[in-house]
């Protein structure tokens, strides 16, 4: 009767052809998803919630808060979709501090032009400045105040980010004039900064020292 070959233990390597495969071959097992990670070079982003806000202002500039999207965001921010949904729990939490942080920048302007007025005078230029070449001086930034705007008009929530831009801007304002002047001074501001954007026709800077000059004429320092 013709032996038969022997058969591998349970659990042998084999080899192609189903043989046995040399008793000193190694077993070559892939590695562990842990080991494979710790392989891959991982790359640093710490700073990638500020670009999302960023990419927000941005999109919201370009197509409106209603066109805004987490897709739009993702492709403007140049990163995988999934990420916003890690640093942020839904479109309002972004959107608040994407806001928020507009209306800090626009604050941070009063606040330096006004913080080195001295005088009177230097006070009244400071606003003049103001509103001639720094709060809505880009299409992007005149955008984004109005998008505001209409947002905090539709959803109260908002509100509190336009409430705490008008009391920063007092705030610079009074610590120049007087309360009541303060607040005329940041009403005259807002609406000459808007009518200059929308308006077709230029308006001459001399026109704003007219109408802060009439507003101060009185006014205590």
């Amino acid at each position: 009767m013709p032996e038969q070959a022997a058969r591998p233990a349970p659990g042998a390597a084999t080899g192609s052809g189903g043989t046995a495969a040399p008793s000193g071959a190694a077993s070559q097992a892939p590695p562990a998803p842990s080991e494979r990670a710790a392989r891959r070079p991982r790359r640093t982003d710490p700073d990638r919630r500020g670009r999302i806000v960023e990419a927000c202002l941005d999109v919201i500039a370009d197509v409106g808060v209603a066109g805004t999207t987490h897709r739009r965001i993702a492709a403007a921010a140049d990163i995988p979709l999934g990420s916003i949904h890690y640093h942020f729990e839904g479109m309002d939490e972004l959107l608040r501090e994407a806001f928020t942080r507009f209306a800090g920048t626009v604050g941070e302007v009063f606040e330096r032009r006004l913080a080195g007025a001295g005088d009177c005078e230097a006070a009244k230029a400071a606003v003049v400045a103001i509103i001639t070449e720094d709060v809505l001086g880009t299409q992007r930034e005149l955008v984004l105040t109005h998008e505001l705007y209409t947002l905090a008009a539709r959803s109260p929530g908002f509100r509190d980010i336009t409430n705490a831009w008008m009391a920063r801007s007092r705030r610079a304002l009074e610590a120049r004039f007087d309360p009541v002047t303060a607040r005329l001074l940041d009403a005259l501001i807002e609406g000459l900064t808007i009518h200059r954007a929308l308006d077709n026709v230029p308006h001459d800077p001399a026109a704003a020292a007219d109408a802060v000059e009439r507003l101060t004429g009185s006014a205590r320092l």
